[in-house]
């Protein structure tokens, strides 16, 4: 999923429509990889919480709203789903958490979530569950899958998206 990039202090600049269209060239075919440079995903996981960190704890929303639970890292099936309902900005989603853990794509998972976020930020909402804990990732799975999708040169892992509900 996260591809190294090439010098490690090379600036890059963060542009959710780069990543979205990384979605959009698998959108038919959902097994198939992505990449996405581990400096974009952090840029991401960022953007994301500042989105979220600027909006209300309890979100107000208009009918008609799309209410999602449990993706737990199925992303073939979340990719299903979208086709079938329509993305953003057309349709207006609430997530109600576990978007990760079980599932063997959780990564790809929550950053086609987050990339929703900061792209729509008013069209789609993102309810914390308890698999979006550091405790539970640990025992589930998420945390192994970032570890090893974002492991640095230097071979330590950057759980990146475990900060963004921090």
């Amino acid at each position: 999923m996260v591809e190294q990039d090439t010098p490690i202090d090379a600036p890059s600049e963060f542009n959710v429509d780069v990543i979205l269209k990384k979605f959009a060239k698998i959108f038919n075919t959902p097994s198939a990889p992505l990449e996405i440079p581990e400096s974009q995903l952090r840029k991401l996981c960022m953007a994301t919480r500042e989105v979220i960190m600027s909006q209300p704890a309890l979100p107000e929303l208009s009918a008609p709203v799309n209410i999602c639970g449990d993706l737990h890292g199925q992303f073939e099936d979340f990719i299903e789903q979208i086709k079938i309902v329509g993305t953003p900005p057309e349709q207006n989603y609430l997530f109600l958490g576990d978007y990760v853990d079980r599932g063997k794509r959780s990564l790809e998972t929550i950053c086609l979530l987050f990339a929703f976020k900061v792209k729509h930020p008013e069209k789609i909402f993102l309810l914390r569950g308890n698999h979006e804990c550091a405790s539970i990732n640990r025992i589930y799975g998420f945390y192994d899958e970032c570890s090893v999708a974002t492991t640095s040169r230097f071979g330590k892992p950057s759980p990146t998206c475990l900060t963004v509900y921090r």
